[in-house]
């Protein structure tokens, strides 16, 4: 490829402390911070005693992996013992790198499946590392970066890129490019195009449709009756591994940069399409419990995805300026990332599942390719790398919430309560999100300046926002159209409150077998199933049981029924629900402290049992009309622990 200039992005993401975090979000980043996240380094030997910093334990991802998680954590709460951990592992990691440049530990060269130097590892400690200068302006990182990276430039000539660090090429072009545009350096887009040439082309992959099936029918949105389900052949190599796929998703846009072809950029859609026809879920993830699933309810998707999906999703929204990607990362952040751990974070999933009604210990199980324990709550579960990689999730998005956009203006490109410090033509500009959001329609933002300063605000409408308002300043409002990102142009003087409504209305889309899953707004709705917690022994015994905060791992049993199906009118999904309000509490992602509830009606389905460990799929046609009707009471996806999100329908006709 002929050496050509980098490509901007649509959006700039700000630097990482000019965002805080505020109200609800700010209390669900303390909670992190007072769970696993903060303490992980204390008691589990493969951060506590890493390599990394010179013990003996694992030198490999998961050290840079809590790292990646916990620099922006600590920054964003400004929390000085995390800052302070965070800085004991930079100046280890700065301390031991190889006087060739190398950074990390070299490996034992006598295991015939390890290589001496694994640059895979260190595309993880590189991503950790410049959040960890861009927050504090520490002079020796980029120096340091630029060291190991000379040295990876000579490295792949006589060993290119292999494995995960093959198949994850994007994470290291984000780390070249952002010192690229730090330094100037043109050798460094030189790099990242020979490191690309050795990657896996996950475009050409799935311009391939590498998904074999019979049926080719797509899946209908609300009306019955819903075609078959895609037969998929499933496959278990590392391009169907579901967190390789999660991090590729971003390669297309990132190497459209250096490319320039439009078709770079245009394949991340059809990459979403091809992942949500064949394996996606209501929660806006796709299924992966070790490698890509299918669309089954009941197949679960590794918590290592999850959080790689909203860092490739962010990625995507800076890069492309595209609302729709955002629409997915809210889905996900909302219902995904807090349904997989505990409402403490002091345990989490290795998978989740959609329709979740039992987490225990089976041999008999439906994933493709995960243990007994995969979706027990706990410290270990399954494999550790969830265990090390979880802590991204809430602080990178909290630090994408607002980016600076090529016009000189601030972008909201997701809601959430925080606030903005920012300089926009030579003026400090503060910026308060006043919200409740998601379990709430509006969101006030209040921009502060010391002085007159013009400039645009682009504030995001979501593609399902129909209908909805900005008001500046007291002024009548006006509507704004959905899937756009709304400009608002005006000079800024003194204190000016910008109202943002946006309607939520209950969503029906056909799912399994002709279930059904809703949706109002960002957020997913399952069936709270009453839960029942029971301590087990750690599965895995890496850590030390003498912590009573870690001593177990738990299952989870119900103890409501499950097997219901929902009485719904299709046409009019409201008419069959009810919503009610509670108020945003210290913990709103816990059932207890679920926000909101539908209520509508449900039948018990007797015949709806279990199969392999897990809930059997939906059945088509519920035996349940002669069943004595109850009050059903849905709660945000993210709030349980146990739910069933795709339920068997009864449509009023039928009753």
């Amino acid at each position: 490829m002929d050496q050509r200039p980098l490509l901007p992005t649509a959006l700039r993401p700000l630097p990482l402390g000019a965002i805080r975090p505020a109200g609800w979000l700010a209390r669900q980043l303390r909670i992190q911070a007072d769970g696993l996240s903060g303490h992980l380094d204390e008691l589990w030997p493969d951060v506590a005693d890493s390599a990394w910093i010179g013990g003996a334990a694992e030198g490999w991802e998961r050290g840079p992996y809590w790292l990646d998680g916990i620099v922006p954590l600590a920054f964003l709460l400004d929390d000085e013992r995390l800052r302070a951990k965070a800085a004991r592992w930079v100046d280890a990691i700065l301390a031991r790198q190889q006087p060739d440049g190398w950074l990390g530990p070299l490996h034992d060269t006598s295991d015939p499946r390890r290589r001496a130097r694994d640059p895979w590892p260190v595309f993880v400690a590189l991503k950790a590392l410049l959040q960890y200068e861009e927050a504090t302006g520490d002079p020796r990182i980029v120096p340091a970066a630029l060291r190991f990276l000379r040295r990876l430039d000579a490295l792949l000539d006589d060993q290119p890129l292999f494995d995960w660090g093959r198949y994850r090429w994007p994470d290291l072009a984000l780390s070249i490019i952002s010192l690229h545009e730090r330094t100037g350096e043109p050798w460094l887009l030189a790099l990242a195009a020979k490191a690309y040439g050795q990657s896996f082309d996950w475009r050409a992959h799935f311009a391939r449709e590498p998904f074999p099936h019979r049926d080719r029918q797509e899946r209908a949105q609300i009306h019955p009756p819903a075609p078959p389900e895609p037969q998929v052949t499933f496959r278990t190599d590392m391009a169907s591994h579901v967190v390789n796929v999660a991090m590729a998703l971003k390669q297309p846009a990132v190497w459209h940069r250096l490319s320039h072809d439009p078709a770079d950029r245009d394949a991340v859609h059809q990459m979403l399409a091809t992942l949500d026809r064949f394996h996606g879920q209501a929660s806006g993830v796709f299924t992966g419990d070790e490698h890509l699933a299918g669309t089954s309810p009941v197949q679960g998707t590794e918590l290592c995805a999850v959080v790689e999906l909203m860092f490739s999703l962010e990625t995507l929204v800076a890069a492309l300026g595209d609302p729709r990607l955002a629409d997915r990362l809210e889905r996900v952040a909302f219902n995904a990332l807090p349904a997989t751990c505990a409402p403490d974070m002091w345990s989490h999933q290795y998978v989740q599942q959609a329709n979740q009604v039992v987490c225990a210990i089976v041999e008999d199980r439906v994933y493709t390719n995960n243990g007994p324990d995969a979706n027990l709550f706990g410290l270990e579960p399954n494999y550790g790398c969830c265990t090390a990689n979880m802590h991204q999730g809430w602080p990178k998005f909290a630090a994408h919430l607002w980016m600076a956009t090529p016009d000189g203006g601030l972008a909201a490109s997701a809601y959430a309560p925080c606030t903005v410090e920012a300089e926009v033509g030579g003026t400090p500009v503060h910026v308060a999100v006043e919200t409740d959001y998601p379990f709430d329609e509006t969101v006030r933002v209040v921009v502060e300046a010391g002085a007159s300063v013009s400039f645009p605000l682009h504030l995001r409408i979501p593609g399902w926002a129909e209908g909805a308002t900005i008001g500046v300043g007291g002024e009548p409002p006006a509507l704004a159209a959905p899937e756009t990102f709304a400009r608002v142009e005006r000079a800024w003087a003194g204190r000016t409150e910008v109202v943002v409504r946006l309607p939520m209305r209950v969503v029906a889309e056909r799912r399994f077998n002709g279930s059904v899953a809703l949706a109002r707004g960002p957020l997913v709705y399952a069936l709270r199933v009453g839960e029942e917690w029971r301590p087990v022994a750690p599965f895995h015994r890496s850590a030390p049981t003498a912590d009573p905060r870690v001593a177990h791992d738990y299952e989870l049993h119900p103890t409501t029924a499950w097997n219901v199906a929902l009485q719904l009118d299709l046409d009019d999904p409201e008419r069959s629900l009810r919503l009610a309000r509670r108020g945003v509490g210290a913990a709103p992602f816990s059932p207890e402290g679920a926000p909101l509830e539908l209520h509508g009606v449900g039948r018990r389905v007797p015949a709806w049992g279990m199969a392999h460990g897990a809930a059997a799929p939906p059945p088509a046609e519920p035996e349940g009309a002669d069943e004595p009707a109850h009050d059903v009471v849905l709660i945000p996806y993210g709030c349980t622990n146990l739910r069933v999100t795709e339920l068997p329908l009864i449509q009023p006709a039928a009753l």
